[in-house]
């Protein structure tokens, strides 16, 4: 696999099915359902990014990621839910390891969704995605000690725990340890 590859791949992100989602490109008139989980505490608590303050702050973000979606350097699909099309979350690859031929992959979830399987739904038809056709060799994916609930998904969706890097990462002004879980072709597909 290499970035060119990849970039091709993302310039047209590809529509990918599930029992009960459909993964597709985040849409602008999506605005409103990812305002709904991204402004809530409940959410942010264990990412990167802080609340969403307002709708049109998210309407802003995902014109700006049309722009990314364009240029082929933006990896997520929003999950979408089959029956009402309603969008629920987004899972995809936030970065690649092109000399070592591994990615990692991350997820967030509308809190009105959780317990019911559609992350590890989504992260599945991920990993899938990114052994056959992106033809990767490792997939991970890191969470802060504190969020179970990811870990668990990670291990449902086939990855095993690897251990812990203690302080590995200075987050909403304190420094968290972090779990890395993670799965090899050779593996997965046993």
């Amino acid at each position: 696999m290499n970035k060119e590859i990849t970039v091709r791949f993302f310039k047209h992100i590809p529509l990918l099915n599930t029992e009960r989602l459909i993964l597709r490109k985040i849409l602008p008139s999506d605005y409103k359902d990812m305002y709904e989980y991204s402004s809530k505490m409940e959410v942010t608590k264990f990412l990167l990014w802080s609340c969403h303050p307002s709708e049109d702050y998210t309407k802003q973000y995902i014109e700006y990621l049309q722009g990314r979606y364009k240029i082929g350097d933006f990896f997520d699909w929003a999950i979408a839910l089959k029956e009402s099309g309603k969008m629920i979350g987004t899972c995809g690859f936030t970065k690649f390891d092109y000399s070592n031929n591994s990615a990692e992959i991350g997820y967030v979830l509308n809190p009105s969704f959780w317990g019911n399987g559609y992350c590890t739904e989504a992260v599945k038809k991920i990993i899938e995605f990114g052994f056959e056709t992106l033809k990767l060799h490792r997939i991970e994916a890191r969470y802060i000690k504190e969020n179970d609930m990811s870990r668990k998904v990670m291990e449902r969706s086939g990855m095993l725990f690897e251990g812990t890097m203690k302080a590995a990462l200075y987050n909403k002004n304190k420094y968290c340890d972090i779990g890395i879980c993670a799965v090899v072709k050779s593996k997965y597909f046993k």
